[in-house]
């Protein structure tokens, strides 16, 4: 199944037709790491459905970031899911560009396009425009910093009819 990812991960798009996905200067990793709710995102097939969604990043060995994906299937209720890619930094001078891997030899590109100065909130693009996660420290965003997420990811070529939220319902 993890191989359809990847294979379902394979940009196809030609080059030209978007520009270069530019990411932010400076990614404090320490303070990067930690506990992030999915808010939003255009999903890879595996995510479909996905409710309670967090993605949590420790920083490993050699530098290597361990990651667990976690949400439930369908509901708050339903069964249990969790991932364990890996994420290695790609560019060690900003931070801000990593390669996932979810199954070796495998990695995809994990840009990060958007971050609170506070690490409150971030935004993942992928350089097709095929996948996007805006994520939180919170289970929640308002209203205004959602949209202008929305407006900046429609600005860089991204269609933002295909970003579906994520069911945050924590008791």
């Amino acid at each position: 199944m993890v191989s359809l990812l990847i294979i379902g991960c394979n940009n196809n798009l030609d080059k030209s037709e978007l520009s270069e996905m530019k990411t932010v200067d400076y990614v404090d990793i320490e303070r990067f790491m930690g506990d992030w709710y999915v808010i939003a995102n255009i999903p890879t097939f595996i995510e479909k459905g996905a409710t309670n969604a967090i993605e949590s990043y420790k920083l490993g060995d050699k530098g290597v970031i361990e990651t667990t994906f976690t949400f439930y299937q369908d509901s708050p209720d339903g069964e249990k899911k969790v991932y364990r890619p890996k994420g290695f930094i790609y560019n060690t001078e900003t931070n801000a560009e990593w390669r996932m891997q979810f199954i070796w030899p495998f990695k995809m590109p994990f840009l990060i396009i958007d971050l609170d100065d506070n690490y409150q909130f971030t935004v993942i693009g992928y350089p097709s425009r095929k996948y996007v996660w805006i994520m939180a420290r919170e289970p929640k965003l308002s209203d205004e910093v959602y949209e202008g997420i929305l407006s900046n990811l429609a600005e860089v070529g991204y269609d933002i009819s295909q970003i579906n939220k994520i069911l945050q319902q924590w008791n």
